[in-house]
């Protein structure tokens, strides 16, 4: 298990046996790509999402194929009592939750002029909110056990980077990013390591659907950035599951910035 810097890693190939990762925005791109990765290595996994049960067979078969115990609850991360209930829920069936993966999110296209209040507190309720619910409600089950562990905030570069076209998602991710750390710094000293994980663009979610409408926004985006490539679900995943990972026993209130350079060159001209 994570536990301590002074602890054997398990198997090689199973990493993460013992621990139970909860992820929201479970059986989203990014989620999905998440909760298969961590079952590889040996977690058990916890998904929650706002989507309707049916859609989350497909993703418990395959993580049960793994060998992982899996279960999904409807959750809706804006609403705290619903968070609290779906981890204790957790605890009670699969353990206490030690790998918490801050997933679930939305972005609203409209610019400071455009955006309703309505849609910016809603994705301050979700993007914030909602990751504080999650992150707060499974760190308090850990101290109260004594359980050392992860917090993984999915975050984005857009914290740094302005971008006009998504002012409320810019806002959320940078107040995410500091919530980050203040989390890190409070629980450091109980052996539970709390960072973000900061992808550029991802070619997947409600990016990917506006890459598959139109493919040469795609390949502006690609040449945009400087190692032209885009991120796919499954690097993120791997940088999360990097973050679990017991050997990596160092890093807590950092951002592990995953965006091929974009930050060197800023937004795309289009975003401005």
């Amino acid at each position: 298990m994570i536990m301590g810097t002074d602890t054997p890693a398990t198997a090689s190939d199973k990493p993460l046996a013992g621990n139970v990762a909860i992820i929201s925005g479970g059986i989203g791109d990014i989620g999905r790509a998440t909760a298969l990765e961590l079952a590889r290595r040996g977690a058990d996994v916890a998904l929650g999402d706002v989507r309707p049960a049916e859609q989350s067979q497909p993703l418990l078969q395959e993580l049960r194929r793994l060998g992982a115990r899996a279960r999904y609850d409807h959750a809706d991360v804006a609403d705290a009592q619903a968070v609290r209930q779906w981890v204790w829920g957790v605890e009670a069936e699969l353990g206490v939750p030690t790998l918490v993966i801050a997933n679930a999110a939305i972005v609203t296209v409209a610019s400071v002029r455009e955006i309703t209040p309505e849609q910016w507190s809603a994705e301050m309720r979700i993007n914030l909110d909602g990751a504080f619910h999650l992150a707060q409600a499974a760190a308090l089950r850990m101290l109260g056990h004594h359980r050392q562990g992860r917090i993984v905030f999915v975050g984005s570069w857009a914290a740094h980077a302005p971008h006009p076209t998504i002012p409320a998602y810019c806002a959320a991710k940078a107040a995410m990013r500091m919530l980050c750390k203040c989390m890190a710094l409070e629980l450091a000293p109980h052996g539970i390591l709390v960072n973000e994980v900061a992808p550029g663009y991802v070619d997947a979610g409600l990016s990917g659907r506006m890459f598959d409408q139109n493919p040469a926004l795609r390949q502006s985006a690609i040449a945009h950035v400087p190692i032209r490539r885009l991120i796919t679900p499954q690097d993120v995943a791997r940088q999360i599951a990097h973050l679990c990972d017991p050997l990596n026993n160092q890093m807590t209130g950092s951002v592990l910035l995953m965006d091929g350079g974009l930050s060197l060159v800023g937004p795309k001209p289009a975003d401005a």
